[in-house]
């Protein structure tokens, strides 16, 4: 008899639909409260995939995120957000979900289900065993993300996964597995709220410290962020006049010319010196 995935099983809760709105809200974020220690426990798995991962990519390694539905959202979101933050090119960090990107929008009935499918994506942006792949499956059972890391296995592709629930068959092929055990949800099978925050918590602090590793911080600052806006160039200012005690007309003048926070800074020491 197959036992349910924890995120599977049946909510602490019952009569929502006669539950008045502030219970609702009561509910929901009681639950949300046991998220971050959940995530506190699997801090050791965690770190252990973080060194491994700084390791590959020091030596011209990509991160990989797999994943379907909520999973694979969340995978692409902080994929995608690392080039802005940190200043790395695109391409380094990669974010794939079942279905392709209109499945970013629109969910794609069946897509993961399909067990060969993920090492085919995958295939696509010629995967070699420098790279590292994560699978995000909040139930630790999707076959698209079971059947790629499968695969990146018997190529020698290091593995790790994030999923909600003990002893799954993505950990199961996972080198460094990661299992964040956030208990029923408020909804039953509603995996997009509290497993889905427990992923995103453990991705800001997968990819924050790799950055981090990777030398794309200094101090507490993103030296390395694209000016892609107003509000990032003046936090941009905001670093220069803190950092070499310039004029904030200066700062700005300076930031734009050289393109980054980093450079800036490089440009003005060796003026000085």
């Amino acid at each position: 008899m197959n036992t349910l995935p924890l995120t599977e099983t049946t909510s602490h809760y019952n009569h929502l639909e006669k539950m008045k709105v502030r219970q609702l809200l009561a509910g929901i974020n009681k639950e949300d409260k046991t998220v971050p220690k959940a995530v506190e426990k699997a801090i050791p798995a965690i770190e252990k995939l973080v060194v491994a991962i700084a390791a590959k990519m020091k030596k011209g390694g990509r991160l990989f995120y797999i994943g379907s539905g909520t999973s694979g959202r969340l995978g692409i979101v902080d994929a995608s957000e690392c080039p802005p933050t940190f200043g790395v090119p695109q391409g380094l960090v990669i974010g794939i979900i079942a279905g392709g990107d209109s499945a970013i929008r629109k969910a794609v009935e069946f897509a993961e289900d399909d067990t060969q499918q993920g090492w085919k994506d995958l295939k696509k942006y010629k995967i070699t065993s420098k790279d590292v792949v994560i699978g995000i499956a909040a139930s630790g059972g999707t076959p698209y993300v079971v059947g790629a890391l499968a695969q990146c296995r018997k190529n020698k592709i290091t593995t790790g996964c994030i999923c909600c629930t003990k002893n799954s068959a993505v950990s199961a092929n996972a080198d460094y597995p990661i299992e964040i055990l956030t208990g029923p949800e408020f909804v039953t099978g509603s995996t997009r709220m509290k497993a889905g925050t427990a992923q995103k918590l453990a991705l800001n602090m997968i990819s924050t410290s790799v950055m981090i590793q990777l030398g794309r911080v200094k101090g507490n600052r993103m030296v390395d962020m694209q000016l892609s806006n107003n509000k990032l160039v003046k936090r941009g200012t905001r670093m220069l006049v803190s950092e070499l005690g310039i004029s904030p007309a200066e700062a700005e003048k300076l930031l734009l010319k050289e393109g980054s926070v980093r450079k800036a800074i490089q440009k003005k020491l060796r003026t000085k010196s």
